[in-house]
């Protein structure tokens, strides 16, 4: 296709004349078919509402077609409907645009539904399973119709997918507000999700997929690099490491390329063949094993040889645990990054199952799926206990995997009601990140330009040396590990998809490097402009009582103020898009978290608006910290209203233990 018939595609929306019928690619990773969760009456609902976006001239061709769909899949995603162009991140300016910033978010939503960076590119799921972008293809085709005609006095109004429409505004506000899976809290279990979804009413966003932010699995590689380091660290000892997980998907497939840059030979689990080899032929992952008899002897020679490898199974977590514990394998570090969130539809394969049974029975059999399921979980567990019993540092990746063991019926719990292991938050990123302000720092080069990537990681070195001639004792290891980081990060090829690049860095961290690349927009450096953005795992974006805020201990951690003030101050402050969600790492109804995208050009006006919005998007979560009494958030705030004018935070006033104790 030429520039010119995408360019006219784009600007078509729903075309006037139906597309051919496009056949269904086995060679592309796709969703599981869903439970058939609807009734014979919200099934005539849910083609009812499908059939809305297209005139009624296509009605009588569409409804069998869409019906047939809702059967087989169990959604209606209108396959016919696809873009026949290939989907990637294209250059900015590619892009029919009358406002910038909307082709830069044109920009970002085409690279979280690239086949090489997105999960089930045909059902629109960038990663996790179920986390979407849009519920179908009319959707798209509309949106990026929007943002090919919108003004920056315009914003876009997004629902769960769907475009609500193009509203009057003005210059200094968002481009498009986004909220995904926003249900009355009485209403957000997971089979509400599939009844929402299968209706098309509502969508799980996850994090950065209904945000337009993934940047492919660099996104997490950093900071499951640092989480195995400093586990590493804490295990301690001059051995090599072996760290034992799960997960070779959109995100758990960066855990191979983190352990390689930790340094540890690393062993992930993953049921899906198509997922095992799309991550080993784009290189994150060194070798596949398909045999536990082979696969035993390659572990122990790697580790008597100190050599820094990763290794993919290609088979069910279950018996690599179990094999591992039965010939007495020392691992010194375990986690697992399976979609456990996810449970009932496809985030974890019950053991003792092929991939296509499985699957089957998740649609056919929910009931006999989810017994299966909790099953495997006991016995996962069980080898893990095993393990940890000789050594082993087990610690929770945020994927659900303690919350949804104990529900299994697990021997998971610890003394007092508590889980029996950490979660990484609790252990490390709460105390030694989040705490004083370090989280996943994003950015976009919009111009696709490799040359620019690189001069953006020369800008943000520089910047972090700076900083850290000056920084206290505290943060000067993560300074150190983020600006180790960045110099390697070239090296480490971690691009799939967009030109984009992530470290941990505090509120000044962020500033300085977004004033500086903008400075090199505008001085010609940098040859377009730079989109700024963030995991909404991080500081304040996300309240997670079973992850990101798994550190706060005054009982606030299953509120979720945080994450909807930050969703509204970065609106208000400069964000180029905002985005809430239900929903994210942990599962429906066990998160709200929210992020931002902000694209740099160059001008004053951006200037204002980093200085403004990321002073506010970092501080507000230490803030909050703070107030719950975590000493590192008290030490960082204190910091920043020394360093800032007119911010005046509460802070806690200490009690001492004994005054509590006489009170009862």
């Amino acid at each position: 296709m030429t520039k010119e018939q995408f360019v006219k595609d784009i600007r078509a929306g729903i075309p006037d004349t139906l597309p051919e019928p496009q056949a269904y690619d086995t060679t592309i990773n796709h969703a599981p078919k869903r439970k058939d969760i609807l009734t014979e009456e919200e099934k005539r609902l849910a083609l009812r509402n499908a059939l809305r976006y297209f005139p009624q001239k296509f009605h009588a061709v569409l409804a069998p077609e869409f019906a047939e769909e809702l059967k087989t899949y169990g959604r209606i995603y209108m396959y016919r409907f696809r873009p026949t162009y290939e989907m990637y991140a294209r250059p900015i300016d590619e892009y029919p645009h009358r406002s910038q910033q909307a082709a830069a978010i044109m920009m970002m939503i085409q690279n979280n539904l690239d086949k090489a960076v997105a999960q089930h590119p045909h059902e629109l799921i960038t990663y996790g399973g179920n986390g979407a972008v849009f519920q179908n293809w009319a959707q798209y085709r509309l949106v990026m119709k929007y943002l090919s005609e919108m003004t920056d006095e315009q914003t876009l109004v997004m629902y769960s997918g769907h475009p609500l429409g193009l509203f009057p505004s003005h210059k200094n506000a968002p481009r498009v507000v986004v909220t995904n899976g926003m249900v009355i809290p009485n209403y957000s279990k997971p089979d509400d999700w599939e009844r929402d979804n299968a209706l098309g009413v509502s969508q799980y966003g996850q994090m950065t997929a209904g945000s337009y932010m993934y940047i492919g699995p660099q996104g997490i590689v950093h900071g499951t690099t640092i989480t195995v380091l400093n586990a590493a660290r804490k295990v301690g000892g001059n051995n090599m490491k072996l760290f034992v997980t799960a997960g070779l998907g959109g995100m758990s497939g960066a855990q191979p390329k983190a352990g390689n840059i930790a340094g540890v030979v690393s062993v992930t689990a993953e049921i899906n063949p198509l997922a095992a080899r799309k991550r080993y032929e784009q290189g994150w992952v060194d070798e596949l094993h398909e045999n536990l008899d082979e696969l035993i002897p390659a572990i122990r020679k790697a580790v008597e040889e100190k050599r820094v490898v990763s290794m993919a199974y290609v088979g069910n977590v279950v018996d690599l645990w179990e094999r591992l514990a039965d010939e007495n394998i020392r691992v010194d570090l375990g986690s697992d990054q399976t979609s456990l969130h996810n449970p009932w539809a496809g985030g974890y394969y019950p053991v003792g199952q092929s991939l296509e049974e499985s699957k089957r029975m998740m649609a056919e059999a929910p009931e006999e799926f989810k017994e299966k399921v909790q099953e495997s979980l006991r016995r996962q567990v069980a080898a893990i206990n095993r393990l940890t019993a000789k050594g082993m540092y087990f610690f929770d990746y945020g994927n659900a995997f303690l919350l949804e063991s104990s529900r299994a019926g697990a021997d998971i719990m610890g003394k007092n009601g508590k889980f029996r292991y950490p979660s990484y938050v609790q252990d490390i990123m709460g105390p030694m990140f989040f705490d004083y302000g370090f989280g996943p720092f994003r950015w976009v080069c919009s111009s696709g330009d490799p040359k620019d990537l690189a001069t953006t990681d020369r800008i943000a070195t520089e910047v972090l040396e700076e900083i850290r001639k000056t920084a206290t004792p505290d943060i000067i290891g993560q300074l150190d590990d983020n600006i180790h980081w960045i110099k390697e990060a070239g090296k480490n090829q971690l691009v799939v998809g967009s030109q984009a690049r992530i470290l941990y860095a505090d509120s000044e961290g962020r500033i300085k490097i977004a004033l500086a690349f903008n400075e090199a927009v505008r001085s010609g450096r940098i040859s377009k402009p730079v989109v700024l953005g963030r995991d909404h795992h991080d500081v304040s974006g996300t309240d997670s009582p079973f992850r990101e805020t798994s550190n706060i201990y005054d009982g606030s951690q299953f509120c979720a103020d945080m994450a909807v003030q930050n969703v509204i101050g970065d609106s208000f402050r400069g964000a180029t898009w905002v985005s809430i969600h239900n929903g994210g790492g942990v599962g429906w109804g066990e998160v709200i978290n929210g992020g931002f995208g902000m694209v740099v050009d160059g001008s004053d006006d951006s200037a204002r608006r980093i200085q403004q919005m990321l002073l506010w998007d970092v501080n507000n979560g230490i803030a909050r910290r703070s107030w719950a009494r975590n000493k590192g958030s008290i030490d960082a705030i204190k910091r920043e209203m020394e360093r800032t004018p007119n911010l005046t935070v509460t802070l806690p006033n200490l009690v001492d233990d004994g005054i509590i104790d006489k009170a009862f």
